[in-house]
């Protein structure tokens, strides 16, 4: 599954970029750069780059088609590995074959929740609506590079993973995605950002409000998250699990210190484009990391399918030996 796997990482890194350059057009206030009108920009395929806004939305546009090309060729990839008997057992082709056709489905979603959006005029519920589908889609491809041997999935032995690193890791997605959907909350519900003027609590100076206990509730799980993941990093060494699981444990562990420190510098920097961009962007890798923590230990905790038995390899126990002495008659009746 070689082909499968190398599209599945072009198709994950077109969604990671086309989901960060997403969030450039929200920090850069170009969501409407293209007007009310969608997929087309002003009635145009290909309108004349005269404005940043519009340039910067019509390239996020642009992203999404060659996202769709690049799942169109994962699917086509994962449809002729299916009849490949050196690609693995039948039930993981189909798995391969299931996962990117999910991944059609949820670049579908969020492009139609994307026009719906732009009609309404970008309101704060459908734009977490949009990051998490957007983020789902991140967990898909994941899933289908994982299934087709990616992320070191090979070098991890089913049964290998104890059972208490597999609730440490869903318990960190878990987080990770929370914290994401309530980040995208405090971006764009109106006073939120700056609802808090401190770090890392929300200090003096600070607005109150709706806003702040949004701002407080994402912080708070980010600082839960920190905590769990430097624990959990630490764990699996010493557990000895599977090398690829201790890896992607270390990458999400230095991913949230990077993140945690990126937005010290956002808030106390003033909210600067370019390290709220930044601070997206981290964010969405470490939600990738830790969904890709969780999905790893879940296949190698599982237990390995039973093999059968050869039928000659059976031990048949034996009642008699032919070294036993034979016993001797019965005694006759006239005896």
């Amino acid at each position: 599954m070689t082909r499968v796997r190398r599209l599945a990482y072009v198709a994950l890194s077109v969604a990671f970029g086309h989901i960060v350059f997403g969030a450039i057009v929200r920090i850069s206030g170009s969501g409407m750069g293209c007007g009310e009108n969608w997929p087309r920009c002003y009635g145009r395929w290909f309108p004349p780059l005269s404005r940043p806004d519009l340039i910067i939305e019509v390239t996020h546009r642009y992203l999404a088609v060659a996202l769709l090309v690049a799942i169109v060729a994962l699917v086509v990839a994962a449809w002729h590995e299916r009849r490949n008997s050196a690609a693995g057992t039948p039930s993981e082709q189909r798995s391969v074959f299931r996962w990117s056709l999910a991944a059609v489905a949820l670049w579908i979603a969020p492009a139609l929740l994307g026009a719906v959006t732009v009609f309404l005029g970008n309101p704060p519920a459908a734009t977490v609506a949009h990051k998490a589908l957007a983020a789902t889609l991140l967990a898909v491809l994941a899933a289908t590079a994982v299934r087709a041997g990616g992320f070191g999935a090979a070098g991890i032995p089913r049964g290998s993973v104890s059972a208490s690193t597999m609730r440490g890791a869903t318990a960190a997605a878990g987080l990770a995605i929370t914290a994401v959907l309530l980040g995208a909350l405090t971006a764009k519900l109106p006073g939120a950002a700056a609802a808090c003027a401190g770090f890392p609590l929300c200090g003096t100076g600070s607005t109150g409000g709706g806003g702040q206990h949004v701002q407080l509730a994402h912080r708070f799980i980010a600082y839960g998250l920190a905590l769990h993941l430097l624990s959990l990093a630490f764990l699996v060494g010493r557990r000895r699990e599977p090398i690829p699981i201790i890896n992607v444990a270390r990458v999400a562990a230095v991913l949230v210190l990077v993140q945690v420190v990126l937005a010290a510098v956002m808030v106390l920097g003033g909210f600067a484009p370019v390290v709220r961009s930044l601070h997206q962007a981290t964010g969405m890798a470490l939600w990738l990391s830790t969904f890709l923590l969780a999905y790893l230990t879940r296949l190698g905790g599982s237990a390995p399918s039973p093999q059968a038995v050869p039928y000659s390899l059976v031990p048949i126990p034996y009642s008699l030996h032919l070294d036993t002495p034979a016993l001797p008659p019965p005694p006759s009746a006239g005896s």
